[in-house]
């Protein structure tokens, strides 16, 4: 090979540098494109997540102010309302709305007859559904008072709305009725009202309030529901805190926190009161110490007395806190908002006995001499003896 030939081949040989180089530049334009791919996706997304909520916040047609009555059926949970409200083509997306309301806590939507407007924000329907003016007027209110057993509780019904006792009594003991509600109402009526020695399933979970009923003669299973919605949304609020909370080495139970609010409900007048009394409760249930509240002794007992006697406090019941140690078998009431709330956010002390004098007063101590002088004080006999 002549000296030219090997000059013509060396030039046309390809620069192996040249080569790696073009192959870089090549990946470095598919990662590019991969990575612009990746971000329009996401934009995409981000944007169409957007849009899909903020379509759904705004009114249905801001410029639409014809009027539809919408009725709102007594007992109607928040996920029933919002498919109303949905169908009837008054909000965008059932499954935002309930988001909204749970992010802003709203509760306490009342039944009845609605004009809504496809033109009203959700803020609008919202307020029209907590304190507008329903179409249809209740027929019928009745006043649970807080503290009340399901027994006083259907005495109540029986005296103001021409409800039968007995067959109150036995709807709420009904076992297939029972089962009903326990797949209706999951968060709050839990297997623990099922216990063998509970006395009714139902008792303590039928929130004390005023219920306004829109026919003359609601039925039984018409009442208790309105009556366990209350519960489920004043319950709402406190479940998060309740299920996290320590109790002994295990997690506090919401059927735990209805039985301790019980017997708050039935010691203390005051909301100062009835958070100390929830400390001392648990102060006595860390050291191992029986409860020995006295109304538990009147619900074991099946009967209202004016001052609990010694023998009482010898009956047999898992009710009975001078026998069972720790929480009774279930509530012995229905309660009040302030005597849960106590329950979670009892006050802490050093205090593990308490009495309270006739005119409602109570006394705390921290030692059983202390506690003995209190009663002797204000001559009282005291829990905690």
């Amino acid at each position: 090979m002549t000296t030219s030939g090997k000059k013509e081949d060396k030039k046309n040989q390809v620069n192996p540098k040249y080569i790696k180089g073009e192959e870089a530049g090549l990946v470095r334009k598919i990662v590019m494109i991969t990575l612009t791919c990746i971000t329009l996706i996401i934009g995409a997304g981000a944007y169409w997540g957007y849009s899909y909520i903020k379509t759904a916040l705004e009114p249905v047609d801001a410029t639409d102010d014809t009027t539809t009555k919408v009725e709102i059926p007594l007992g109607s949970s928040t996920s029933q309302i919002a498919a109303i409200l949905e169908e009837n083509n008054i909000i965008n997306n059932a499954k935002i709305f309930r988001y909204y309301i749970k992010f802003n806590n709203v509760t306490q939507f009342q039944a009845g007859e609605y004009d809504f407007s496809p033109s009203m924000t959700l803020d609008e329907v919202i307020n029209k559904l907590q304190t507008g003016k329903v179409m249809k007027e209740a027929v019928l209110t009745v006043t649970i008072p807080e503290g009340k057993t399901i027994d006083q509780i259907a005495e109540i019904y029986a005296q103001n709305a021409g409800i039968d006792k007995e067959e109150f009594i036995e709807t709420v003991n009904d076992p297939a009725y029972i089962e009903q509600l326990m797949n209706k109402y999951p968060a709050i009526l839990t297997d623990e009202i099922l216990q063998e020695d509970i006395r009714t399933p139902l008792e303590g979970y039928l929130f004390a309030a005023t219920y306004d009923f829109y026919e003359e003669e609601p039925s039984v299973k018409t009442i208790v529901t309105a009556m366990l919605d209350k519960t489920e949304s004043v319950l709402t609020n406190y479940l998060s805190t309740i299920l996290d909370k320590d109790f002994y080495g295990e997690k506090m139970t919401v059927h735990e926190a209805i039985t301790m609010a019980s017997l708050v409900e039935n010691e203390a007048r005051t909301e100062e009161d009835r958070k100390q009394i929830s400390g001392v409760f648990y102060n006595r249930l860390a050291d191992g110490m029986k409860l020995q509240t006295d109304p538990t002794v009147l619900y074991a007992l099946g009967k209202h007395k004016d001052r609990v006697l010694f023998d009482d406090l010898e009956v047999h019941s898992p009710y009975n806190t001078y026998v069972v140690t720790g929480l009774p078998i279930g509530p012995i009431s229905n309660f009040s908002e302030s005597s849960l709330q106590s329950v979670v956010e009892p006050i802490e002390s050093d205090y593990l006995y308490f009495v309270a004098a006739s005119d409602g007063s109570i006394y705390y101590a921290k030692t059983f001499d202390e506690h003995r002088q209190n009663i002797e004080t204000h001559q009282v006999r005291g829990d905690g003896e």
